[in-house]
């Protein structure tokens, strides 16, 4: 389902792999699948490809808007009340910027239940056939889940809207005239709240990066005579207090960006975000804890509070061990590199060196991203999505060492200002012609050799055949392309995973290091106007639609990039001594004294601000306590009513003992 100005229209959104089809239809469980898929309500189109064929299902308003009811999805309305959905009043709640009345994210949880919740109501076993072979599929089990678990349903993929796609390549992939803007609600719309995000972080950042860029052109470029010796004590406070302030502005927009797309997250501090009205009841709580919750409210508050302290002992104890491992294993290999990489005089020693540590660090990391899922999945974490910020803490630790620490070598130990500065370029040019063949190649050359394979095996199974095989099925093709799924954590994270780490360490290259290369923030503005558009085709060209996700922040990513602000104070301030105090005495004379104080007041300013900006607009504010005023006189208008309703229901003597009870 989808369409334009309020318009539904039917579109295949779930793509099903499976066999092809065989001569017998009696019991075949393929066909058995169509007409139980049929009887929900669904629409299903079958397509024969080269090996399978694939089943493609889309569903109408009214089985969405089912389904949606069924599982009791929360919507707001336009009285400003998150209320469970129900069909027939469904012109009450609120539609989504492209008119739909239900966003991807719920319409995919609306798909897994329709298909999912297919189950065998017949009160005995049924038996499936395929190929010669038979299974049962037994009374009360799933039957897609029974086929998943057989082997015949291969995979089960979102498929692309064409027409939507179409769309947003003309006006954001291929438009490249816009730089920075994109259409983040159409983005939303297509992907979903996460994606549309980050997008939207992306556009923000590239624009506020114009300031910096042209004033670290203007450092590096100009010399400022007798006054030179300020030009990069001015710029450093500048950065610091652009950071900060865009920091604080991001959370503005992202408020706002809630508020318009309609969607409600309450945030703890130590819970995540809590979607679609899931509660403390709806957590993983052990079945001896929900058994011992009495009625006494001491009791029910002892127990929680055991579960919380207990789950972040867990959670403590993993983040401990992470450390520790960087700490103990991969900073004295770091280390011995930089060092190795100082003393070496031969280019070509240099360059297989790094060739070999490159190998190296490749497999480290993936063995800790290994390690860090596995400690995870002991943890007791409330949500994904707070797994997955787990994760990125775990990982970003890994990769902030091994991006890092060569760098902070050269400075503290060995001063050399030229080869920071070669290595800052290097880092950045590399990494941003590095990543962008990731993106781009990559994903096709995984196309193009599942395509090959796919051929070639069907020349094979087809004999002598010279004539060319056509892949002609839109379906087929988007069968083919990779999935966007992270390279470290895949159960956890998607291919969001590799783009923010990017981001992220390319913001901590060009902040900790800006007074030793300030030209650096010029470079980092040109790589991300190419980054939006080369992310953009990745996702509408190379791969296949993203599952949507539920979260609607940037998540751990915010607090990285806090954290990287505040090592950024202290980093920049170690580089302006080093210049300052040339001769390596560390003296604390009047121009160390300034910088030591200088750091400390940027400290504060750097927290101070996050008071002085508030985290949302007014406007957002003031629309949320008029939301929650609506809401409480509606439910105790609702509540009086029923407490009147009961008691003129009463007798006479009824009453009056109800009354003697109220007044004792």
């Amino acid at each position: 389902m989808n369409g334009s100005n309020g318009e539904e229209r039917v579109v295949h959104e779930v793509a099903i792999v499976v066999p092809k089809r065989v001569l017998e239809k009696e019991g075949n469980c393929v066909e058995v699948l169509v007409t139980e898929l049929k009887k929900r309500g669904m629409v299903v189109d079958r397509v024969v490809g080269l090996a399978y064929e694939f089943l493609e299902v889309a569903a109408p308003l009214e089985t969405l808007g089912n389904a949606a009811a069924e599982l009791h999805i929360r919507k707001p309305t336009r009285l400003g009340i998150d209320l469970p959905f129900e069909m027939q009043g469904s012109e009450a709640f609120f539609r989504q910027p492209d008119g739909l009345l239900f966003s991807w994210f719920e319409r995919f949880r609306c798909y897994q239940h329709l298909l999912y919740g297919i189950v065998n109501c017949g009160g005995y076993d049924v038996t499936l056939k395929l190929d010669g072979r038979e299974f049962c599929w037994a009374a009360g089990e799933s039957l897609v889940r029974r086929l998943e678990s057989e082997g015949v349903i291969k995979q089960m993929f979102p498929l692309h809207d064409e027409f939507k796609r179409k769309e947003l390549l003309q006006t954001w992939a291929l438009n490249w005239w816009n730089f920075t803007n994109q259409p983040t609600d159409q983005i939303y719309s297509y992907f979903g709240a996460k994606i549309g995000v980050y997008f939207s972080f992306l556009g923000m950042y590239t624009q506020w990066l114009i300031f910096p860029a042209s004033l670290g052109f203007i450092v590096q470029m100009v010399d400022f005579g007798s006054l030179q010796f300020l030009a990069l004590p001015s710029f450093f406070v500048s950065t610091i207090l652009w950071a900060a302030l865009f920091l604080q502005f991001w959370k503005r927009k992202n408020a706002a960006l809630l508020a318009r797309w309609q969607i409600n997250c309450l945030v703890g501090p130590s819970q995540g975000y809590r979607f679609l009205g899931m509660e403390w009841s709806s957590l993983p709580f052990p079945k001896e804890l929900i058994k011992n919750i009495g009625d006494e409210r001491s009791k029910e508050k002892a127990a929680y509070q055991r579960y919380e302290w207990f789950a972040y002992r867990k959670r403590f104890r993993n983040d401990v061990l992470v450390i520790m491992s960087i700490i103990c294993l991969q900073l004295p290999f770091e280390l011995a590199y930089a060092h190795i990489y100082e003393i070496i005089t031969s280019d070509v020693v240099k360059y297989i060196l790094t060739a070999i540590y490159l190998l190296v660090i490749q497999y480290l990391t993936r063995l800790g991203g290994k390690v860090s899922v596995k400690l995870i999945n002991r943890e007791i974490n409330e949500s994904v999505e707070y797994r997955a910020n787990s994760l990125i803490y775990k990982v970003f630790g890994l990769y902030f060492m091994q991006t890092y620490i060569g760098i902070f070598y050269h400075v503290l130990l060995h001063r050399n200002f030229m080869t920071l500065r070669q290595v800052l370029i290097q880092r950045l040019i590399i990494s941003q012609v590095f990543w962008t063949l990731m993106d781009g190649s990559l994903p096709y050359l995984k196309y193009s050799y599942r395509k090959y394979k796919a051929r070639t095996k069907k020349k094979r199974e087809g004999g002598s055949s010279t004539g060319k095989i056509q892949i002609a099925s839109r379906v087929e093709k988007e069968y083919f392309k990779p999935t966007y799924s992270a390279s470290i954590g895949v159960e956890l994270e998607d291919g969001l995973f590799d783009d923010s780490l990017e981001l992220a360490l390319q913001f901590g290259m060009i902040m900790m290091f800006a007074c030793a290369f300030p030209l650096a923030f010029a470079l980092a503005a040109v790589s991300n106007i190419m980054e939006i558009r080369t992310n953009a085709l990745k996702l509408l060209v190379t791969l296949r639609r993203p599952l949507p996700r539920a979260a609607a922040t940037i998540g751990a990513w915010l607090n990285i990039w806090q954290f990287l602000v505040v090592m950024s104070i202290c980093t920049n301030s170690a580089l302006l001594v080093c210049l300052y105090d040339q001769e390596g005495k560390w003296k604390i004379e009047p121009g160390l004294a300034a910088i030591l104080i200088m750091e400390h007041v940027l400290l504060l300013l750097k927290f101070g601000l996050s008071r002085l900006v508030p985290e949302e607009p007014a406007w957002v504010r003031a629309s949320r306590v008029k939301n929650v005023t609506q809401a409480q006189d509606m439910y105790c208008k609702q509540l009086l009513r029923s407490i009147s309703g009961e008691f003129t229901s009463m007798t006479k003597p009824e009453q009056e003992q109800q009354q003697d009870s109220e007044r004792r």
